[in-house]
């Protein structure tokens, strides 16, 4: 193998496939990264067994081959390289590759290419196509939502059913639900996968915002996914099990609604979870009856106590009502809204928050009980 490519192409691909690469396995070769010439350029590849990354940069191929190096040792002296200057890359023997750019010459050891798992590539028919831009936003609404304890392994993945001309995404841990649908380009049959939550957040990072599409294929054995768009492919594993029937505890109806701005209230969060944090995380949140169009924002704790008001639209019942402060601020946070829509039955039922405008996204937090 004999090859040279830019620098800054080489490094920011690195920076990409680093994101799959193991840190804590027994095999060695998942530490590095693969690197084989192949269509006239180089194909650099990594995986953690859950998720693979493969992205190709273009270069001036000399001879074929493959081999594999530790992959944040080549991704650090890449970076230290001028951005300017081309980087030469040769297999001596076996195991050792050659680097030299410029001035500067070094060797890596490697493991043999053929040690290394295979990765599904993008050679099937896609299952669908979604735009990069409405997957992105998508995945940054739901994906968060999805709970980082394995005790329930499917609740660390996100529902992804596709159903026709649309594909409904669901994350759920057991605080909290938030659900987004979204059109496909190409009419899929009724399909449900479960795909982790933390290779959906790495998709995000590598989609663009653009109407252009990512393909989506689903393997043969249905156990994998893999999302291929313009020189980069994600492959990731499926997650095994039924996934909770979330629609049950959507709530269908409502006795108080309040609409408010979103960047309002993130505003009078903000210093109740400071004092929040000192008593159990907990936010209270009072809404007045009809007309008297505000919602206060409080948080009291033995450090102190906070109080904000927030103007709001009212309907319905007053009411008050306790959530975490944590779980407020995600909601506010990734959600891409000018307002919210805060519908609620009491204090002890959850709340939902909908995006004023868009009907295709809901999210519901529970509430917190409190002795007052």
């Amino acid at each position: 193998m004999k090859l040279s490519v830019m620098q800054e192409n080489l490094a920011r691909s690195l920076a990409i496939v680093s994101r799959a690469v193991s840190t804590r396995s027994t095999l060695p070769v998942l530490a590095n990264v693969l690197l084989r010439t192949e269509d006239a350029g180089l194909k650099l590849t990594a995986t953690n067994l859950e998720i693979g990354i493969t992205v190709w940069v273009p270069g001036k191929i000399d001879s074929d081959g493959a081999t594999t190096v530790p992959a944040k040792l080549l991704s650090d002296i890449v970076s230290s390289l001028n951005a300017s200057e081309r980087v030469e890359l040769e297999l001596q023997g076996t195991d050792t590759l050659l680097l030299r750019s410029g001035r500067f010459t070094a060797h890596l050891r490697g493991i043999d290419a053929d040690e290394f798992p295979a990765i599904p590539t993008a050679g099937e028919r896609p299952t669908t196509r979604i735009s990069q831009k409405v997957l992105r936003q998508a995945l940054s609404e739901t994906a968060f939502a999805a709970a980082s304890d394995e005790a329930r392994p499917i609740l660390t993945g996100v529902l992804v059913h596709f159903e026709g001309d649309h594909v409904t995404l669901a994350a759920a841990d057991n605080y909290r639900i938030a659900v987004k649908t979204i059109p496909v380009l190409d009419a899929v049959e009724d399909t449900r996968l479960v795909i982790p939550a933390r290779s959906l957040s790495e998709l995000v990072r590598v989609l663009a915002d653009t109407d252009d599409p990512v393909d989506i294929v689903l393997s043969p054995a249905r156990n994998q996914v893999l999302f291929h768009l313009e020189g980069v492919d994600l492959v990731s594993r499926l997650i095994d099990g039924q996934f909770p029937n979330y629609q049950q505890v959507l709530p269908q109806a409502h006795t108080t609604r309040a609409v408010l701005e979103r960047e309002e209230l993130l505003k009078a969060l903000r210093p109740a979870a400071f004092i929040a944090s000192n008593a159990a995380n907990i936010v209270k949140l009072q809404i007045g009856g009809n007309g008297e169009g505000e919602v206060t924002v409080s948080a009291n704790a033995e450090i102190g106590d906070y109080e904000g008001g927030v103007e709001a639209s009212l309907e319905g019942d007053g009411t008050t009502i306790a959530f975490n402060a944590r779980y407020l601020a995600d909601v506010l946070q990734y959600v891409d809204a000018e307002q919210f829509a805060l519908e609620l039955n009491g204090p002890l039922s959850p709340g939902v928050f909908k995006p004023v405008g868009d009907d295709k996204y809901v999210h519901v937090v529970m509430p917190v009980r409190t002795t007052s």
